[in-house]
């Protein structure tokens, strides 16, 4: 397992270099949110017509009133629908462009010259497999954001949300293996909990620190865009989008590196651009997965 968290901070210094090959690679996790803002505009369209919007603040401003005698209000078929219909489609379009991120990203670590066309292209081949992820992720989503707010002391929720980091980890490897091997759905789940097992710790480690990476960076970007607001919030707004964006997709585009490394390096591969000798002390060498295992 990673010895420190310095190690994954080495690693992600080689993410960086490897983005610097490929910087085109940052647009992918911009797409994603651009897509998502799509889809809940869609939505927002959609539910405003049905009256489901009408409905949900009902819901919510009688959920806030206690011991009243007013008549509870319920959801419609068309609001389960649409609800449904939203979550699963912004899960997909997020799962989408981290495929094609994904996918670019292995090419370049195995010698290839990726470009957002083709990074595109090589998700698009997996979209049924890609559009079953998303209905599985989004149901587990969904189930567990519906027990947390039905969880009424601070014990539940801390097992609902540990239950939730369980899911993560296991399935933290689904995504490249399934633009990578062509499995389905499930034989994606099991594969990436098989390799975690054998590889315990590691993606804990990453994680924690690409959260820190998130943070920093969404400080940075923050912090000329809440100077020039004070001057001018048009002018504010228009440079914390760029600012914002742009750290967004730096981070998410070395996350994604990041996570084709360490795929790579648990079948037993050596991603170029990536020191032998950091991977190697970063990781258990006895527990490297061989391929086809």
């Amino acid at each position: 397992m990673f010895r420190t968290i310095g190690h994954t901070f080495e690693l992600m210094k080689m993410s960086w270099r490897v983005l610097m090959q490929d910087r085109e690679l940052i647009f992918f996790p911009i797409f994603g949110v651009i897509g998502a803002v799509i889809v809940g505009g869609i939505f927002y369209l959609l539910a405003s017509g049905a009256g489901t919007l009408d409905r949900l603040e009902e819901i919510t401003a009688a959920s806030e009133q206690v011991g009243t005698a007013a008549e509870p209000v319920a959801l419609q078929a068309v609001d389960v629908v649409l609800l449904v219909f939203v979550f699963i489609s912004v899960y997909f379009v997020t799962i989408f462009f981290n495929a094609a991120l994904v996918s670019a990203a292995l090419e370049r670590l195995r010698g290839g010259d990726p470009n957002i066309s083709s990074g595109l292209s090589h998700a698009s081949k997996h979209i049924p497999a890609i559009l079953g992820w998303a209905i599985i992720s989004a149901s587990v989503g969904l189930i567990l954001m519906i027990l947390k707010s039905k969880a009424d002391n601070f014990v539940s929720r801390m097992v609902i949300s540990m239950i939730g980091g369980v899911w993560d980890l296991m399935t933290f490897f689904v995504v490249p293996i399934l633009v990578s091997e062509g499995t389905s759905p499930f034989g994606s789940i099991k594969r990436s909990s098989g390799l975690v097992r054998q590889t315990w710790g590691r993606q804990i480690t990453a994680s924690f620190g690409f959260q820190l990476v998130y943070l920093i960076a969404g400080v940075i970007a923050i912090a000329p865009a809440a100077l020039l607001f004070a001057l001018s919030p048009f002018l504010g707004i228009a440079v914390g989008v760029v600012t914002v964006s742009l750290a967004f997709g730096i981070v998410g585009a070395l996350e994604g590196i990041f996570k084709a490394a360490l795929y790579e390096y648990a079948m037993g591969e050596q991603p170029q651009g990536f020191e032998q000798a950091t991977l190697k002390a970063a990781y258990q060498p006895d527990l490297r997965v061989q391929q086809g295992v």
